[in-house]
Protein backbone atom coordinates (compact mmCIF):
# COMPACT_ATOMS: atom_id res chain seq x y z
CA UNK A 1 0.00 0.00 0.00
CA UNK A 2 1.41 3.39 -0.88
CA UNK A 3 1.44 6.26 1.56
CA UNK A 4 -0.90 9.08 0.66
CA UNK A 5 0.07 12.63 1.54
CA UNK A 6 -1.59 15.98 1.18
CA UNK A 7 0.02 19.04 -0.27
CA UNK A 8 -1.36 22.53 -0.01
CA UNK A 9 -0.64 26.13 -0.72
CA UNK A 10 -0.56 27.18 2.92
CA UNK A 11 -0.65 30.75 4.04
CA UNK A 12 2.56 32.28 5.33
CA UNK A 13 1.13 33.54 8.64
CA UNK A 14 0.27 30.22 10.24
CA UNK A 15 0.16 29.91 14.00
CA UNK A 16 1.58 26.84 15.76
CA UNK A 17 -2.00 25.72 16.47
CA UNK A 18 -2.99 26.11 12.82
CA UNK A 19 0.07 24.10 11.80
CA UNK A 20 -0.94 21.44 14.34
CA UNK A 21 -4.35 21.23 12.67
CA UNK A 22 -2.71 20.96 9.23
CA UNK A 23 -0.54 18.08 10.41
CA UNK A 24 -3.49 16.44 12.20
CA UNK A 25 -5.44 16.67 8.93
CA UNK A 26 -2.58 15.01 7.09
CA UNK A 27 -2.40 12.29 9.74
CA UNK A 28 -6.14 11.64 9.67
CA UNK A 29 -6.04 11.55 5.87
CA UNK A 30 -3.29 8.92 6.07
CA UNK A 31 -5.25 7.00 8.71
CA UNK A 32 -8.46 7.06 6.66
CA UNK A 33 -6.81 5.91 3.44
CA UNK A 34 -4.19 3.48 4.70
CA UNK A 35 -5.83 2.15 7.88
CA UNK A 36 -2.57 2.57 9.79
CA UNK A 37 -2.55 2.66 13.56
CA UNK A 38 -2.35 6.04 15.27
CA UNK A 39 1.21 5.57 16.53
CA UNK A 40 2.53 4.84 13.02
CA UNK A 41 0.70 7.87 11.66
CA UNK A 42 2.02 10.12 14.45
CA UNK A 43 5.59 8.94 13.91
CA UNK A 44 5.32 9.60 10.15
CA UNK A 45 3.88 13.08 10.64
CA UNK A 46 6.28 14.12 13.42
CA UNK A 47 9.13 13.50 10.97
CA UNK A 48 7.61 15.80 8.34
CA UNK A 49 9.33 19.00 7.24
CA UNK A 50 8.09 21.97 9.29
CA UNK A 51 6.60 19.94 12.14
CA UNK A 52 8.89 21.73 14.58
CA UNK A 53 6.83 24.90 14.01
CA UNK A 54 3.58 23.18 15.03
CA UNK A 55 2.05 22.91 18.49
CA UNK A 56 3.01 19.29 19.08
CA UNK A 57 0.72 18.83 22.08
CA UNK A 58 -2.32 20.12 20.19
CA UNK A 59 -1.41 17.94 17.21
CA UNK A 60 -1.23 14.82 19.40
CA UNK A 61 -4.46 15.64 21.20
CA UNK A 62 -6.28 16.20 17.88
CA UNK A 63 -4.93 13.17 16.09
CA UNK A 64 -5.14 10.63 18.90
CA UNK A 65 -8.46 12.06 20.10
CA UNK A 66 -10.11 12.12 16.68
CA UNK A 67 -8.99 8.56 15.97
CA UNK A 68 -9.97 7.25 19.42
CA UNK A 69 -13.37 8.99 19.33
CA UNK A 70 -13.97 8.64 15.57
CA UNK A 71 -17.13 6.52 15.90
CA UNK A 72 -18.76 8.88 18.41
CA UNK A 73 -17.64 11.96 16.44
CA UNK A 74 -19.09 10.56 13.21
CA UNK A 75 -22.32 9.82 15.06
CA UNK A 76 -22.57 13.49 16.05
CA UNK A 77 -22.19 14.87 12.53
CA UNK A 78 -23.72 12.02 10.46
CA UNK A 79 -27.29 13.40 10.81
CA UNK A 80 -26.03 16.76 9.50
CA UNK A 81 -24.44 15.53 6.26
CA UNK A 82 -26.39 14.95 3.08
CA UNK A 83 -24.65 11.68 2.20
CA UNK A 84 -23.14 8.67 3.87
CA UNK A 85 -19.90 9.18 5.77
CA UNK A 86 -18.14 6.84 3.31
CA UNK A 87 -19.13 9.19 0.49
CA UNK A 88 -17.38 12.22 2.01
CA UNK A 89 -14.05 13.14 0.50
CA UNK A 90 -11.20 12.07 2.79
CA UNK A 91 -10.29 15.73 3.34
CA UNK A 92 -13.83 16.75 4.32
CA UNK A 93 -14.13 13.65 6.51
CA UNK A 94 -10.84 14.40 8.30
CA UNK A 95 -11.67 18.10 8.75
CA UNK A 96 -15.10 17.23 10.16
CA UNK A 97 -13.45 14.84 12.63
CA UNK A 98 -11.06 17.59 13.73
CA UNK A 99 -13.83 20.20 13.97
CA UNK A 100 -16.18 17.89 15.86
CA UNK A 101 -13.38 16.89 18.24
CA UNK A 102 -12.46 20.51 18.97
CA UNK A 103 -16.09 21.55 19.44
CA UNK A 104 -16.61 18.74 21.96
CA UNK A 105 -13.27 18.79 23.77
CA UNK A 106 -11.69 22.24 23.45
CA UNK A 107 -14.30 24.49 25.02
CA UNK A 108 -11.65 27.18 25.57
CA UNK A 109 -11.52 27.65 21.79
CA UNK A 110 -14.52 29.71 20.63
CA UNK A 111 -16.78 27.76 18.29
CA UNK A 112 -16.32 30.38 15.56
CA UNK A 113 -12.54 29.85 15.69
CA UNK A 114 -13.03 26.06 15.38
CA UNK A 115 -15.27 26.55 12.34
CA UNK A 116 -12.99 29.16 10.75
CA UNK A 117 -9.94 26.92 11.18
CA UNK A 118 -11.82 23.99 9.62
CA UNK A 119 -12.89 26.16 6.69
CA UNK A 120 -9.31 27.34 6.14
CA UNK A 121 -8.01 23.75 6.22
CA UNK A 122 -10.60 22.73 3.66
CA UNK A 123 -9.76 25.69 1.44
CA UNK A 124 -6.07 24.73 1.56
CA UNK A 125 -6.40 20.99 1.12
CA UNK A 126 -9.88 20.22 -0.18
CA UNK A 127 -11.96 20.57 -3.28
CA UNK A 128 -13.31 23.81 -4.73
CA UNK A 129 -16.48 24.15 -2.65
CA UNK A 130 -15.64 21.75 0.17
CA UNK A 131 -15.14 24.62 2.60
CA UNK A 132 -18.78 25.69 2.18
CA UNK A 133 -19.95 22.18 2.98
CA UNK A 134 -17.70 21.89 6.06
CA UNK A 135 -18.83 25.34 7.23
CA UNK A 136 -22.51 24.37 7.02
CA UNK A 137 -22.07 21.05 8.83
CA UNK A 138 -19.93 22.47 11.64
CA UNK A 139 -22.22 25.48 12.07
CA UNK A 140 -25.14 23.10 12.72
CA UNK A 141 -22.96 20.91 14.92
CA UNK A 142 -21.84 23.89 17.01
CA UNK A 143 -25.49 24.76 17.68
CA UNK A 144 -26.03 21.18 18.82
CA UNK A 145 -22.87 20.79 20.95
CA UNK A 146 -22.50 24.36 22.27
CA UNK A 147 -26.03 25.79 22.23
CA UNK A 148 -25.41 28.41 24.94
CA UNK A 149 -22.28 29.78 23.25
CA UNK A 150 -24.00 29.92 19.84
CA UNK A 151 -27.10 31.59 21.32
CA UNK A 152 -24.97 34.17 23.11
CA UNK A 153 -23.12 34.96 19.87
CA UNK A 154 -26.42 35.27 17.99
CA UNK A 155 -27.71 37.77 20.57
CA UNK A 156 -24.64 39.96 20.04
CA UNK A 157 -25.35 40.28 16.32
Amino acid sequence: MTEKTLHANPSKNRTPRHRAREFALQGLYQWLLNNEDATTVVNNIRGAHGFDKADGDHFSALLYGAIKDSVALRDTFAPLVDRGIAELSPVEHAVLLIGAFELKNNLEIPYRVVINEAVELTKSFGGIDGHKYVNGVLDKLAAKIRPDEVAAADKKR
